[in-house]
């Protein structure tokens, strides 16, 4: 009985860690990331465009101005990736 006690709270453990990685994000320190516009999935971009103000509002794959944070150096080896900089990146920015 005590071994079953202690193997589901070793599972229990396990499934905790897991979510709790989950919920973070695996990219670097935000100084090591760029921002990568033109290859992001509907509804999952990180901050606003010129068309809606917040993140995750893009409606369309591959908008040209929805953007996600990458690692750096990663956004030019993604076809149809596009570094932002500047106030390019920013809500309203004409680029």
């Amino acid at each position: 009985m005590k071994n079953e006690q202690i193997l589901r709270a070793a599972l229990a453990g396990i499934v905790a860690a897991g979510i709790a990685a989950a919920a973070q994000p695996a990219f670097a320190a935000k100084g090591d990331n760029e921002k990568c516009a033109g290859i992001v999935k509907a509804g999952k971009n990180d901050c606003g465009t010129s068309a809606n103000a917040c993140s995750g509002q893009v409606t369309k794959d591959n908008h040209p101005e929805a953007w996600i944070f990458v690692p750096a150096g990663v956004c030019e080896r993604i076809t149809g990736g596009r570094v932002v900089t500047g106030q390019a990146g920013k809500a309203g920015a004409k680029g």
